[in-house]
């Protein structure tokens, strides 16, 4: 039974996310939720071809960069 480089990558990229995520809700930080977004775009656009409520994955990005925009608008003022 061979070793698959890309199950290994899919789950370090999605426990990235949860963890850049978490951490960046609870530290108000703008850069780790820009980040977390960045990181889950790979992960989400492969749920993309699914057939079912899988596809609804796509928009994890977005939420990470709507919730970095309002923490850094936040911020800034």
């Amino acid at each position: 039974m061979g070793f698959y480089w890309a199950g290994l990558l899919f789950w370090v990229l999605s426990g990235a996310y949860l963890f850049l995520f978490i951490g960046g809700l609870l530290a108000r930080s703008w850069r780790a939720l820009v980040v977390s977004g960045l990181v889950v775009i790979l992960p989400s656009l492969y749920f993309f071809g699914a057939e079912n409520w899988l596809r609804l994955a796509i928009l994890l990005p977005f939420l990470s960069f709507i919730l970095a925009y309002l923490v850094r608008k936040k911020t800034a003022v």
